[in-house]
């Protein structure tokens, strides 16, 4: 997981210096914290300074999507390719009127 807390303030419209009133700290105090490696409680008091939790300043890693490599030999040339077959989430089957 990635700590992004700019994403947050973005999200919120909001800006280090109004945040930083909050907590009773400098703009530059807490764009440090913002830029750097906050402890944990200073994530709790920039969190409760704009009313969220502190897992909202963290953002999975990006998912990876199953897939399955296959090669494939062009009947016409007989060029053999290589392809990535992606798994896609099913979508839900739509319901008749009657059910």
């Amino acid at each position: 997981m990635g700590l992004n807390i700019k994403r947050v303030f973005t999200e919120r419209n909001l800006k280090v210096k109004d945040v930083a009133e909050k907590m009773g700290i400098t703009p530059i105090g807490l764009s440090q914290h913002i830029n750097g490696k906050p402890s944990v409680k200073v994530l709790e008091n920039i969190a409760e300074a704009i009313g969220c939790d502190v897992i909202d300043f963290f953002e999975p890693k990006e998912k990876t999507e199953p897939s399955m490599k296959v090669q494939f030999t062009c009947p016409c040339c007989g060029k053999m390719y290589d392809i990535e077959i992606r798994e896609h989430p099913q979508q839900p089957k739509e319901q008749s009127e009657g059910e």
